[in-house]
């Protein structure tokens, strides 16, 4: 039967479940509001709708590697606890999702079919099962089209994860240069970092922590002249901190991140450039 977008609507707001599944309960119910309510509470997902508005501060953070390692996936899928992250189910539907975003992308991630139903469908289906709220916080894909591979790391404990970006025009040395992004990536985990190169730090950024120094200049009551020297001087070196090649590496804090990357490059015959990282933390 035909069932009228009203129809939907009405429980919809009476479930709080999702337009597709409220649609094929009254469909699947010949339009009647209380039976399709009950099928809904049947299917589980009712009740999945009841936990959309609970907390979740814990989870996991997956990874995935495309072929030759030139494309990689990284997923944050949020629980309401520890228990639930660690939960055998959990980390099935945190592995479906990280192939996912590898093979589609991280667009519109929800709505991207699944079998007969979405992604969305998935993580509601999860919810019921496990009786907990699960949140998708956040996905990225990486792919490379210049010679080179995505390194990448998530700690232990799975609350943190990154991908580096290595361009290198060797085809040879696949695995050291598997090993320095796997490093890189390890380190840019473990550190506070905003950029790859100083100059490419967000402005917005920079204009706040410009705007935190000048006042805390002007706050100790020193003369104009000299709040723009010091601020000038903590500016470049915030620039400096934030910005990965100019850190210290953490497997060996005696050298820089970009000194490390040179000797793996001299070592490997051939340029090495860190194009881009994205990490997730909660």
């Amino acid at each position: 039967m035909t069932v009228s977008a009203a129809r939907v609507m009405e429980l919809r707001a009476n479930t709080g479940a999702g337009m597709m599944d409220c649609k094929r309960a009254l469909e699947e119910t010949e339009g009647d509001l209380a039976a399709a309510s009950d099928f809904l509470r049947k299917k589980g997902i009712a009740v999945a709708a009841k936990k959309s508005d609970r907390e979740t501060r814990e989870g996991g953070i997956g990874i995935a590697f495309g072929p030759d390692q030139r494309s990689a996936a990284l997923v944050h899928l949020a629980s309401e606890t520890d228990f639930v992250a660690r939960n055998e189910r959990f980390l099935e539907l945190l592995e479906t999702l990280t192939a996912r975003v590898l093979e589609n992308g991280e667009a519109e991630l929800l709505e991207q079919k699944v079998g007969s139903g979405t992604v969305g469908d998935l993580i509601t289906n999860a919810i019921s099962t496990l009786g907990e709220n699960l949140r998708l916080v956040q996905a990225a894909r990486v792919t490379l089209a210049e010679p080179g591979l995505v390194g990448g790391y998530v700690h232990s404990n799975r609350r943190i994860g990154a991908l580096v970006v290595l361009q290198s025009g060797s085809a040879d040395g696949k695995d050291a240069l598997m090993a320095l992004g796997k490093d890189l990536a390890m380190h840019v985990a473990a550190s506070q970092v905003s950029a790859v190169r100083a100059e490419e730090i967000d402005p917005d950024l920079m204009a706040k922590e410009k705007e935190i120094y000048l006042a805390q200049a002007k706050e100790a009551g020193k003369p104009d002249h000299i709040v723009e020297k010091m601020v000038e001087g903590r500016l470049n070196k915030f620039k400096k901190e934030m910005s990965l090649l100019a850190q210290p590496f953490v497997k060996d804090p005696q050298k820089t991140v970009e000194a490390v990357v040179a000797e793996a490059a001299q070592a490997l015959g051939s340029d090495i450039s860190v194009d881009r990282f994205v990490k997730f933390q909660f």
